[in-house]
């Protein structure tokens, strides 16, 4: 039976061939770089083969395992727990894995990774064929490999791949994704050799030929696939232009891999490449020229891609052959049996908020925003499991937090009521989509998907209405348990009392109401809020200047946002004033007190009060008599983020 995604999808879900084998769909799941979920030793753990288990389920015809480290000194080790296939003592596990993905019939790639300048992260030192230094502080100092060392490397590639091979896999892919050896030998910026390995862009391709053809001789006839950046995003430092990059990659298919996966950016670009303010679809281009380029070579790509609507029609248009994709199936593993079945509007998208590169950068286990299983697939506390007892559960608020546990609580085989204050579930989150400076569909999906689930579920959402104290009594032991999810709002007793006047809005009013403002804006509080009102504010021509007690904007912003947020802020003229206290709100606007004791009052037509932030805890002391069992998730605990908010709405709703 023709399912209705198939006949929606007619390309993507089309059966292929690629180097003699049978693929069940033209989608390929990218391996992600690393998961961290490791041991320390390169040893792959239990928690990682439960997450591979998890990824073998996803439906993708192809299936790339995360890149391994191929050398035992750790030269190629860029994270703390990332895998090694330097010696046959870690091939059990690797067996493992290949046997899951052949299981669930899609064909099994490894992927060998030598981080290069981002590697050596045990050892105090990196490789790089030449001593460029490193322009973020947290790697290590650079050393240039020897002639000697250029051809062990290479040695070291093949035989991780013949590992791999021995394994089970079907394949193996060499990466130059996100700046590691490969790129950096084929970099203008961090090749300055003057021997036959640097130079023209021919000789610092020459290490890429060498390691193809080593690597092509020792499989033999098993399919090599190799990621090449279309674009570096490196011109502030004097990198390849997107023609040498594509003359490389000429160079590539020339000496005979069997596949092409095209990739965007290095660590350092100091610009994004996937995160949700780049547009889907942006760098569709260089897939096209690339398969323009050679037509005859199967090329995949998917680089912030997350569509399938999008994906298929690129297929269909000969833009590329397969459809890469990595972090859309973090975020919903059953993406791709969801489109099959004509059930995208189910999916959980990825919102492109980069929590999962926020957290590996800074050698910690990825997680995902919108997946709280991400990571927990073998703990029992992550699945959900019927109830032993069903109860009545009370969760006030219709956001994230809130919705999520809900969710979670019903499918558990509890009878579960949602009381929202407002007109339409998603609380503050549907009124900063609207705001935000990035793709706002990202975030609108999250609170759409809500609205779709809940709705097939059943779950009774009762909107203008807020529980109270009088409600509660009226309602005594109607109810097991209440869950309160009523998020944070700004703390104005932490301001001086505004004067009669003085016009002050609060940054809520206008994310969620609209409220209006004058043309000249202060916005009190330069952390995620306040940023996000004011880049909006000033987007729609308003003059917008940002006061903020500490001594930088963006706090509380995830670390891959925050240079994000710094540079609208450049961009749209922002002017920010950190380091100071509001002393005084009045109707000629904002008085500020510097360190030193002087003042300055900065004019507004409009003063919008952003922070600091409280959590609305009010109801738990009024509740927490009348129930059995109350609890807290979200904002409620403490203002954060979205991630926040809908793993611990998650996990309550799990444990309920």
């Amino acid at each position: 039976m023709t399912l209705p995604g198939e006949k929606q999808f007619p390309n993507l879900f089309q059966e292929a061939q690629f180097a003699g084998f049978k693929l069940a769909n033209r989608i390929k799941f990218g391996a992600c770089c690393v998961s961290n979920f490791n041991d320390r030793d390169g040893f792959i753990s239990p928690r990682e083969l439960a997450r591979t288990k998890v990824i073998s389920e996803t439906g993708c015809g192809m299936i790339t395992n995360q890149g391994a480290y191929p050398d035992p000194l750790g030269e190629g080790k860029g994270y703390f727990s990332q895998i090694a296939l330097y010696d046959d003592k870690f091939m059990p596990q690797f067996e493992e894995i290949a046997g899951y993905i052949h299981d669930a019939g899609a064909m099994a790639i490894q992927q060998i990774l030598h981080a290069g300048r981002y590697g050596g992260i045990d050892i105090g030192y990196c490789v790089q064929p030449s001593t460029v230094p490193q322009t973020l502080p947290h790697f290590r100092p650079p050393r240039e490999m020897s002639k000697e060392q250029i051809h062990e490397c290479i040695r070291q590639h093949a035989d991780a791949c013949e590992r791999a091979i021995r394994c089970g896999y079907d394949g193996v892919e060499v990466t130059s994704f996100m700046g590691y050896l490969l790129a950096n030998f084929l970099s203008s910026f961090t090749n300055k050799r003057t021997d036959e390995y640097g130079g023209s862009v021919r000789n610092r391709g020459r290490f890429m030929v060498e390691l193809i053809d080593e690597i092509k001789q020792t499989i033999g006839d098993k399919p090599l696939i190799i990621r090449l950046n279309g674009a570096e995003l490196m011109d502030k430092w004097g990198c390849n232009s997107e023609d040498e990059c594509f003359e490389q990659i000429q160079m590539a298919a020339d000496a005979g891999v069997d596949m092409m996966s095209i990739t965007v950016g290095w660590q350092e670009a100091p610009e994004s490449s996937i995160g949700r303010d780049v547009a889907p679809g942006h760098w569709n281009r260089l897939a096209a020229r690339c398969k323009k380029m050679l037509p005859d070579l199967p090329l995949a790509f998917g680089v912030r891609l997350p569509d399938p609507e999008m994906a298929d029609k690129c297929i269909a248009d000969g833009e590329f052959d397969f459809w890469e994709v990595c972090r859309p199936l973090l975020a919903d593993p059953q993406m791709v049996h969801k489109a099959r079945q004509g059930r995208l509007d189910e999916v959980r998208r990825c919102v492109g908020s980069l929590n999962c590169l926020s957290r590996l950068f800074r050698d910690l286990p990825y997680t995902c925003t919108m997946n709280p299983t991400l990571g927990h697939e073998y703990e029992p506390e992550y699945s959900i499991t019927p109830a032993v007892t069903k109860k009545r559960v009370m969760v006030v608020g219709a956001g994230p937090a809130g919705l999520e546990c809900a969710i979670a609580a019903h499918k558990r085989g509890h009878e579960v009521t949602v009381y929202e204050k407002s007109d339409r579930v998603g609380g503050a989150l549907r009124g900063y989509a609207e705001h935000d400076l990035a793709n706002k569909d990202d975030l609108r999906s999250v609170i759409a998907q809500y609205e779709v689930v809940i709705a097939r579920l059943g779950i009774e959402v009762k909107l203008n209405t807020e529980p109270t104290p009088k409600m509660m009594r009226t309602l005594l032991h109607q109810y097991d348990v209440v869950v309160l999810a009523t998020g944070a709002s700004t703390d104005t007793g932490a301001l001086p009392e505004a004067e009669d006047g003085a016009p002050v809005v609060d940054a809520l009013d206008i994310a969620v109401n609209g409220a209006e403002v004058g043309n000249k804006v202060v916005v009190v509080g330069g952390n995620k809020v306040g940023l996000t009102v004011a880049e909006s504010l000033s987007q729609r021509g308003h003059e917008v200047i940002i006061v903020e007690r500490g001594k930088r904007v963006a706090d509380d912003v995830s670390p891959t946002w925050k240079w994000r947020h710094k540079a609208w802020i450049e961009e749209l003229g922002i002017e920010s004033v950190t380091g100071v206290r509001v002393a005084a709100l009045t109707g000629a606007g904002v008085t500020v007190m510097n360190g030193d004791g002087s003042e300055r009052t900065i004019a507004a037509d409009s003063i919008v009060l952003a922070g600091p932030r409280r959590p609305n805890q009010e109801l738990y002391n009024d509740f927490l008599w009348m129930v059995d069992e109350i609890y807290m998730a979200g904002d409620v605990h403490a203002p954060r983020d979205l991630t926040q908010a809908i793993h611990e709405g998650y996990r309550l709703g799990c444990r309920i």
